[in-house]
């Protein structure tokens, strides 16, 4: 069981149809973030059984995967660090967090962000200093920044809020629309939790912060409220 096996495997997957769908989704353009990005075109759900199949790969060949400049060999190598994780012992656990900070810039995709920041970093920060979230919320990667915002969503979902508005409150004058968009998603979370919590937030920060964190941050308010912080009326 090597990573050379599987991406043998995920070669006779490739649907080029499909690749050249997400290499425009995923703006593989000149000059667009995903600029020069490979893909297989291979859809997340196949990759997720296969993670089942290969959960046992060795941590030195799921890092062969991370590193690999093909995106679904590293989205592959994100689901099988979390399904390590999960069932890893404290050890295993640091060094899957290790192996995920120090390869850091592999993880360079909003949907790479997404899957995994949480179940990776959020959870090993649990019961942990959080100086490493300010740190990667500091990064002039956007990548990292994001990995920042979406870890304190393993927070979110252990009912701890105030991370995430340090965090969000670190990015407030971040001048990506993507950064936007994870801050505002996850003050969204925060007031599925607790609107009052998100509302005292948004008191401090709504008419500075960029309209489209604020319309992901308002987004499942009643009518009449949105209407009016998108007003400025609050």
């Amino acid at each position: 069981m090597n990573a050379r096996l599987i991406q043998h495997r995920l070669k006779k997957l490739r649907n080029r149809h499909t690749a050249e769908v997400l290499r425009r989704f995923f703006k593989t353009g000149p000059g667009e973030y995903g600029e020069d990005d490979i893909f297989l075109g291979i859809q997340v759900p196949v990759l997720r059984k296969i993670a089942g199949e290969y959960e046992d790969l060795p941590l030195h060949e799921v890092k062969e995967l991370l590193t690999s400049p093909v995106h679904e060999e590293r989205l592959l190598s994100l689901l099988l660090l979390i399904r390590a994780y999960t069932n890893g012992t404290n050890r295993r656990k640091r060094r899957i967090y290790m192996l995920y900070l120090n390869n850091v810039h592999h993880i360079n995709s909003w949907d790479l962000v997404d899957i995994s920041a949480e179940h990776i970093v959020g959870a090993y920060l649990r019961d942990k200093s959080r100086n490493t979230l300010y740190r990667l919320a500091k990064s002039h990667r956007i990548w990292s920044r994001r990995i920042a915002m979406l870890a304190t969503f393993h927070f979110i979902k252990q009912g701890e809020f105030n991370e995430t508005l340090k965090v969000a409150g670190l990015l407030l004058s971040d001048k990506e629309d993507l950064i936007h968009k994870a801050v505002g998603w996850m003050l969204r979370e925060v007031g599925k939790r607790d609107q009052r919590t998100e509302e005292d937030f948004l008191a401090r920060h709504y008419k500075s912060m960029p309209r489209t964190m604020l319309r992901y941050a308002i987004e499942r308010f009643p009518e009449p409220l949105r209407t009016k912080y998108l007003r400025g009326e609050v």
